[in-house]
């Protein structure tokens, strides 16, 4: 309990927010500790910005999957069962005196006119569809392993893909916007054309992951391992100014977004 009411600290928020609640405190934090906003020759406020990103996200991570873990509850039919047998049947005690009358109903669990127990509303289920370029489609989450799969022009806005392997995967001209994506798993992965707009890449590894003409604006790959990774045309600036997060993030061998190899 202490880990979670920390979880919601980090995130500035009281216990018990929604899920919209969490993923805002989440952006709107992470854009203010952007390291891109802090000097380049403060290195003590860039490593401490660095730091308080890997709080926020595992913050995120941990209450996104608890509160995904518990959207449907499953204990309401078995109360309201519980309670009904409990309760004491005493709307057959005014009609006591005429049971003389009728003695072969004493014997009987239910009177002919009672009538049976209301149903109990049962919470909507939103089913995941199958396909990957629905919008509804979701990951399946008991299997972490989608390597080599296809995903291409998939829709994966604002999914968890967090820690799952998905080196080789086909992932061109995918929607990722918003994706969390920490520690995945992308190495020699296809993400030509994807839009990865602010998507959550901290950690990754996209070791020779094909990322030419892919949108990087926003996004958050501190840390991520990028050796050799082909970024040619993607677009990872808007002007003069840098929109990507790449602290601390491995580029030997990568080639740039302007086709020069990085040493």
């Amino acid at each position: 309990m202490r880990e979670l009411e920390r979880y919601y600290r980090v995130l500035e928020l009281e216990p018990g927010a929604t899920l919209e609640e969490v993923n805002q405190a989440y952006k709107d934090l992470a854009f203010i500790w952007h390291p891109d906003r802090i000097p380049l020759d403060n290195q003590r406020l860039r490593e401490k910005a660095l730091k308080k990103l890997q709080e926020i996200n595992e913050a995120r991570e941990q209450l996104r999957s608890l509160k995904t873990k518990h959207q449907i509850p499953h204990h309401s039919h078995h109360s309201y069962q519980s309670r009904q047998s409990h309760q004491p049947r005493q709307s057959h005690q005014p009609h006591q005196p005429h049971q003389s009358h009728q003695p072969y109903q004493s014997h009987q669990p239910h009177q002919p006119h009672e009538s049976p127990p209301p149903k109990k509303p049962q919470p909507k289920t939103t089913y995941s569809s199958t396909n990957p370029q629905s919008p509804n489609y979701e990951p399946p989450k008991q299997n972490p392993d989608l390597s080599g799969q296809d995903f291409s022009s998939a829709n994966l806005s604002n999914k968890d893909l967090s820690s799952r392997n998905m080196s080789y995967a086909n992932l061109s001209g995918a929607n990722l916007s918003d994706t969390f994506m920490h520690k995945v798993i992308l190495r020699g992965a296809d993400l030509s054309e994807a839009n990865l707009f602010r998507a959550n890449l901290l950690l990754a590894d996209l070791r020779e992951a094909n990322l030419r003409n892919a949108n990087l604006i926003g996004a958050d790959l501190s840390g991520a391992d990028l050796r050799g990774a082909d970024l040619t045309g993607a677009r990872v600036r808007s002007g003069d100014r840098l929109l990507v997060k790449l602290i601390g993030a491995n580029l030997s061998g990568a080639i740039m977004p302007d086709g020069n190899v990085h040493d």
